[in-house]
């Protein structure tokens, strides 16, 4: 019989039904748990690894199992079948997942799932907020509507086993006693790295990406970037964007919004974000996060502080301690 994963991380193992559905609910959601058929033995187990962003999980019943939680609310799943194999339907699309597809399942449409007999599956779990936020920024700003994955993800091929060999790199570190996720920057970027492969699958934001990597940037656009680039530290409007690229103000407006999907001003200060997290990772000793919020233009420091943490999902003041490590 082939050994549990993470097996440093249990949270529980049980023959009892309510026992498992209380446990389970207790890290996923409240859900419909019940088993189908009389001939398998229910035997359940769940390990669960928690990070900044995601968590780890793997998870068997044993028994042929229906789970339905209804809408997840608060993260997207990944189910990865290691044997076995699960009918899903999320919203209105009802599929198979194996061991040569993976599930998606959407935080915001209803899912029912049965896994079958015998079935064994990595799950990782991500923020729904956090999910939307790396989203916005490949995008360069906030979507107008939940990000949507198409299910299944094939796992043979492309980006699908190349998500699958990230996730069974993170499980195998974890297993040698080397989690790879928790506190951390090196810990966040490899979320970081799991977010973005998922965003490699088949979901509804794809031609909006496909179109900002592959469009090149008009004449006008590219001027009024490096006019940005070139002013980070300064006060700047919108109609001196304006001018430096030779555009009326609505102009570039549409252009950062058909090329970008955000406005000139929301990229200005999204550029001074990101200058400012690099002067925090970098900082002397005794630096101050006043000094570089100001560096930047930032005077409003509560507004700064809350900026960060959304983008970045820390304050600036643990990432000035980290980098200092």
């Amino acid at each position: 019989m082939a050994q549990p994963l993470l097996k440093d991380h249990s949270l529980f193992r049980s023959s009892d039904l309510d026992e498992a559905r209380e446990r389970v609910a207790a890290v996923f959601c409240p859900h419909r748990l019940e088993t189908l058929g009389a001939r398998s033995l229910f035997d359940a187990c769940h390990h669960h690894l928690p990070g900044q962003r995601l968590s780890l999980n793997y998870i068997e019943y044993g028994a042929r199992t229906l789970i339905a939680p209804g809408e997840l609310g608060g993260f997207y799943l990944l189910q990865i079948p290691l044997e076995g194999g699960a009918e899903v339907t999320n919203g209105r699309e009802t599929y198979l997942s194996t061991p040569t597809r993976a599930a998606i399942l959407n935080p915001h449409l209803p899912t029912r799932m049965t896994w079958e007999e015998g079935t064994r599956q990595v799950l990782v779990q991500i923020s729904r907020r956090a999910m939307q936020d790396h989203l916005a920024g490949m995008l360069g700003g906030p979507s107008d509507r939940p990000l949507t994955f198409d299910g299944p993800l094939d796992l043979s091929t492309g980006p699908g086993a190349a998500l699958r060999r990230l996730v069974m790199w993170l499980v195998a570190e974890v297993d040698a006693g080397n989690p790879p996720i928790g506190p951390g920057l090196m810990a966040r970027q490899i979320e970081s790295t799991v977010l973005s492969g998922l965003l490699e699958a088949r979901h509804d934001h794809q031609p909006q990406l496909a179109r900002l990597r592959s469009t090149p940037r008009p004449r006008h656009l590219r001027l009024a970037e490096g006019f940005i680039e070139a002013h980070l530290d300064q006060a700047i409007t919108l109609e001196d964007v304006a001018s430096a690229a030779g555009i009326s103000p609505r102009g570039l407006q549409m252009a950062f919004r058909a090329h970008r999907g955000t406005t000139p001003l929301a990229f200005w200060r999204e550029a001074r974000l990101a200058r400012a997290h690099s002067d925090l990772l970098a900082a002397e000793p005794g630096a101050r996060v006043t000094d570089i919020a100001l560096r930047w233009g930032f005077t409003h420091f509560g507004r700064f502080s809350e900026l960060y943490r959304a983008r970045y999902g820390l304050c600036p003041r643990d990432t000035l301690r980290a980098g200092g490590v």
